[in-house]
């Protein structure tokens, strides 16, 4: 099987998406080969100041709507070293975070537990869930995600962002890969880099192949009701789709 997947991505070309299975969602994935996938996620997202920027975001709608705190909720979190970083970034700028972050395995939900654990975030949560069919506890304020979307395809995209506007009061941010031939490349050599972990040195390109470009994750986002949704490219080939719920900032001010 890993044979035949790796045929599927092992040349540059970069056309239609194509939906390469990853190894990180076989269900009968070693936990330890799990973990060390998840740690290695973790220094890419750090190369890729992932954490920083989602909270930029985050801040800057906390600013334009007046918001004095805020309750997040971070989907397909994985051991949440973004979610962490959010919510150290929170704690430095005296706003009162509330943060959530849900993912589908029991093994990443645990490392995220154990990692708010050892940071001493004990106002972050987590809990396991299947984002596109259980109970998300909402409402929160905003809801984002980093590195979750090309795990679906388009149905399925269209459909956990119709469930999040219906858990979002203020915002989506949602921080991808964008598929293209350099981000193909810049996955290849950059998981070879930043970690030793097997599975991560598939995934990588493989997540390219599954990416959007930032013109479907518009389209899908149109799809599901969220009119007017944004999608900004940024580095290293990345899109960050945003919506903001305008019905909110009417409320607030009637």
């Amino acid at each position: 099987m890993l044979c035949t997947a790796m045929a599927a991505t092992s040349g540059p070309a970069i056309g239609n998406r194509q939906r390469v299975p990853e190894l990180m969602d076989e269900p009968g994935i070693d936990p330890a080969a799990l973990d060390h996938a998840l740690r290695g996620i973790a220094r890419i997202n750090a190369f890729s100041l992932t954490a920083g920027h989602l909270w930029r975001r985050l801040h800057q709608i906390a600013r334009e709507r007046r918001l004095t705190r805020l309750r997040i909720l971070d989907v397909g979190c994985g051991n949440a070293d973004v979610t962490l970083g959010v919510a150290q970034r929170a704690r430095r700028s005296g706003l009162n975070v509330e943060l959530f972050g849900c993912d589908q395995t029991a093994v990443a939900v645990e490392a995220a537990r154990e990692l708010a654990r050892r940071a001493g975030l004990q106002h972050v949560r987590f809990f396991q869930a299947d984002v596109l069919a259980d109970d998300l506890h909402g409402p929160y304020d905003a809801v984002v995600s980093s590195l979750f979307l090309h795990h679906l395809d388009e149905t399925e995209a269209v459909d956990l962002l119709r469930r999040l506007r219906g858990v979002a009061r203020h915002a989506i941010v949602m921080d991808d890969l964008c598929r293209s031939a350099l981000g193909y490349w810049l996955a290849r050599w950059g998981c070879q880099v930043l970690t030793r972990s097997p599975v991560v040195h598939f995934d990588g390109p493989a997540s390219v192949r599954s990416a959007l470009t930032a013109a479907e994750a518009l389209q899908l986002a149109h799809a599901a009701g969220l009119q007017g949704a944004t999608v900004q490219r940024r580095w290293p080939e990345r899109f960050t789709l945003i919506w903001k719920n305008d019905a909110a900032v009417r409320e607030f001010v009637r």
